[in-house]
């Protein structure tokens, strides 16, 4: 991906474009949220681990005979890997998305006595959990906020937007984070997302007429 760089460097300046962008994006996605389908805690984090790679539509695909088949922690815990791979196999990496779910159920069981923590200090000492996941998982289940989830979309509406020109996704949050007041951090990545879906995705080769078209860089 093309890499941008922001317009302008003064962090008052960035901090009073990002604003602007934050209104624009609650007038367009008023009540954007995470898609994906859960009942309990541990399903968020089955479900937001197993959309890796793959879009929420087939993640929603495929989680219900996955849930009802797996009710409950414990038959994670008690899961044949291959068996578990042939359940998830049709959301990719099915390899070590089963490694890291797995292990993690037998984690939470041991050290939590079946409960997700509650920081994102120890989310991240979960098997298969970085960052994105840890906040995406906090924020929904126990409306934590500690940071901005940086997915794919987010990463890249960062830059189109002129708001990061840092690589790494990890760097994009601290970006990000300045730019946006805390409030904000939930639900900024999931109209960022919808914005990308819907006005901007990867492929979209012109964007004239998009509504926020005046900010990008690009």
């Amino acid at each position: 991906m093309k890499q941008t760089r922001p317009i302008v460097k003064n962090l008052v300046a960035l901090r009073r474009r990002a604003a602007a962008i934050d209104r624009a994006l609650k007038r367009l996605f008023p009540r954007a949220g995470m898609m994906l389908t859960y009942r309990t805690p541990w399903e968020c984090m089955v479900a937001v681990q197993l959309s890796a790679q793959c879009t929420d539509k087939k993640v929603n695909e495929i989680t219900p005979a996955l849930f009802q088949k797996y009710p409950t922690l414990n038959e994670y815990v008690r899961a044949r890997p291959r068996e578990f791979e042939r359940a998830v196999f049709q959301t990719g990496f099915y390899h070590n998305k089963t490694k890291n779910i797995l292990a993690a159920a037998r984690m939470i069981q041991k050290q939590w006595g079946g409960e997700l923590p509650r920081t994102m200090k120890e989310m991240l000492t979960i098997p298969g959990v970085a960052r994105k996941t840890a906040n995406i998982v906090l924020g929904n289940v126990y409306g934590v906020v500690e940071g901005i989830a940086v997915d794919t979309h987010v990463y890249r509406m960062a830059h189109v937007f002129g708001l990061s020109d840092n690589g790494s996704a990890e760097k994009v949050e601290k970006d990000l984070m300045q730019l946006f007041p805390k409030r904000d951090w939930f639900t900024l990545t999931y109209r960022l997302i919808e914005y990308g879906r819907k006005y901007c995705s990867a492929k979209t080769k012109s964007h004239r007429g998009e509504p926020l078209a005046r900010w990008h860089v690009e």
